[in-house]
C-alpha cells in the first residue's frame, strides 16, 4: 500500500485476505509504516456510519451531539432536493386530476402503490450499495444482479399485489380496481429493482458516493412510475369503474 491508497480499499484487502497488518511503502518501495487490523476496524466503523447516515439523507460526518446550526445546512440541501422530487411526483398526479375527481377512491390507494415501490427499491439499493462498498459488486456483475433482483421483484410484486388486490376487493367491492392495483404494484416493484441496481452503479461510475442514491434519487423513480402506472391504468379503464 502507498500513503495515497484509499482507506476503504485497505479495509477490503484486510477483510478479503484475513490480514493482520499491511505495510505502507513509498514510491521507492521503502517501508514507511504499517496499517494494523485495529486501524481497519476503526475505518470500517466510520465508513459504515457514513453510509448509513447518507442512506437516510444526513451528512456522513454528523453526530448526535452536533449543534443545530452546524447540521442545518447539511440537512437542508437534501430536503430541498427531496422537495423538488416530491413536486415532480405531484405533477404526475396532476396529469390525472380529472380521473381522481371522477373517482375519488383512487386517492385512497395511491400512497400504497408508491410506498411499496419505495420500500422495494430501498431494499435493492441497500444490498447493491453494500456490495459496492465491500468490493463484491462492479459493472461486470450488472446483468447477474439485475436478473436476480428483477426475478425477486416480479415474484414479490405478484405476491404483495394479489394480497393488496384481495384486501381492496373486500374493502371496496371493486374487482377491476383490485386488478389495477395488483398490476400497478407489480410493475412498480420491477422498476424499483432496475433503478435500485442501476442508479448506485451510475453514481459510482461518476465518482459520486452511491450511499446517497436511495434517499432521494431512487425513490423519485418509484413514486413517479407508481403514480403514473396506477392512475394511467385507472384512467384507461375508468368508464368500467364508475
Amino acid at each position: 500500500m502507498t500513503p495515497e491508497t484509499d482507506q476503504e480499499e485497505v479495509a477490503r484487502l484486510v477483510a478479503k485476505y484475513n490480514l493482520v497488518a499491511i505495510p505502507v511503502v513509498d514510491g521507492d518501495h521503502r517501508l514507511l509504516g504499517a496499517i494494523t487490523v485495529d486501524d481497519v476496524i476503526d475505518v470500517i466503523r466510520e465508513e459504515a456510519t457514513e453510509d448509513i447516515q447518507r442512506l437516510g439523507g444526513a451528512a456522513g460526518d454528523e453526530t448526535v451531539l452536533d449543534p443545530a446550526r452546524a447540521v442545518f445546512p447539511k440537512r437542508l440541501i437534501w430536503l430541498l432536493i427531496n422537495l423538488g422530487t416530491a413536486i415532480l411526483a405531484a405533477s404526475v398526479i396532476g396529469l390525472f386530476e380529472h380521473s381522481i375527481r371522477d373517482l375519488a377512491l383512487l386517492a385512497v390507494f395511491m400512497p400504497i402503490v408508491a410506498s411499496m415501490g419505495g420500500i422495494g427499491t430501498t431494499q435493492t439499493a441497500t444490498v447493491v450499495v453494500r456490495g459496492l462498498a465491500l468490493g463484491d459488486m462492479s459493472a461486470s456483475h450488472l446483468w447477474r444482479v439485475l436478473r436476480k433482483e428483477t426475478t425477486l421483484a416480479l415474484t414479490i410484486g405478484v405476491a404483495t399485489g394479489l394480497a393488496m388486490a384481495g384486501f381492496a376487493y373486500l374493502w371496496k367491492g371493486q374487482a377491476l380496481l383490485a386488478g389495477i392495483i395488483a398490476v400497478a404494484m407489480t410493475l412498480n416493484m420491477l422498476v424499483a429493482a432496475v433503478v435500485g441496481v442501476v442508479i448506485p452503479l451510475l453514481l459510482k461510475s461518476f465518482r459520486v458516493d452511491p450511499a446517497i442514491a436511495s434517499s432521494v434519487i431512487i425513490t423519485t423513480f418509484t413514486d413517479v412510475f407508481g403514480f403514473f402506472s396506477f392512475l394511467g391504468l385507472a384512467t384507461l379503464l375508468i368508464r368500467f369503474l364508475l
